[in-house]
């Protein structure tokens, strides 16, 4: 199979080292919309009539993966599609599993992900799989998310409920346990957009599916709505992946 290539504009490299360096703000969206322009092929877009054109909205995606793509490009190609300024909830830390420089990597990483979510004004969330250590931090992120969405009635907002990388084949998962609960209180009464990304015919790809509502039975217990949830909100993004990437949901 045949990959995209994928580039960076210099001029926006540069920029962005320098307000990770010293401070201030950029825009993703326009950040987004010059890298996608580099895409060779372009882009592709599919279900465009499901484009949401202002908040409030929820995009939920899947985290595809295969060696050697970049997570980042899906927020990319994301902002550079909607017309309107995205408030990604992203990891804060990457993991590196069983590589010999992970100790290294795991702190360098923060102190970058820390610098670039002031850059984008995004939220920041303790990584997944969740670690037994992390269980205030990522409280406090689950508060400040919720705190953004109060505060910000019109936004919209992004995140991948699986929150990382399913190697080897980059298959769709099942979300942690707390992740269906925590985009039911996120979306609230807000439509939720599912987004499929994937590489296809030697591009990526992103299939906007339509938006949808999160309803759940008052009577189950928190588990049970957190399952619920996950179920409903995967389903929804597995519709619109290719039938290999489906897994579970299928």
């Amino acid at each position: 199979m045949t990959y995209p290539r994928y580039s960076y504009p210099p001029a926006n490299l540069f920029g962005l080292a320098g307000r990770v360096f010293f401070g201030g703000r950029r825009s993703f969206r326009r950040d987004g919309l010059a890298c996608v322009r580099r895409l060779q092929p372009p882009l592709s877009v599919l279900g465009e009539e499901n484009i949401p054109g202002r908040g409030p909205c929820l995009l939920t995606f899947n985290h595809y993966y295969r060696p050697g793509f970049r997570a980042w490009w899906m927020a990319l190609a994301l902002a550079a599609v909607v017309p309107a300024e995205i408030h990604f909830i992203m990891t804060g830390e990457l993991t590196f599993p069983g590589r010999w420089y992970a100790p290294l990597g795991r702190t360098g990483s923060r102190l970058l992900l820390r610098r670039l979510a002031k850059v984008y004004g995004f939220t920041l969330m303790p990584p997944m799989p969740p670690r037994p250590w992390e269980v205030e931090a990522r409280a406090r992120a689950v508060r400040s998310a919720l705190a953004y969405r109060r505060s910000h009635p019109q936004a919209i907002l992004g995140l991948a409920p699986e929150g990382g990388d399913n190697p080897p084949d980059g298959v769709l998962a099942w979300p942690p346990p707390g992740a269906g609960r925590f985009v039911a209180l996120l979306a609230g009464e807000h439509p939720i957009t599912p987004v499929g990304v994937y590489e296809s015919q030697g591009a990526l790809c992103l299939r906007f599916g339509q938006a949808y509502r999160l309803s759940l039975p008052p009577d189950l217990s928190a588990e049970q709505k957190d399952r619920l949830a996950a179920e409903r909100i995967m389903q929804a993004i597995a519709r619109l992946l290719p039938d290999p990437l489906r897994g579970d949901f299928a």
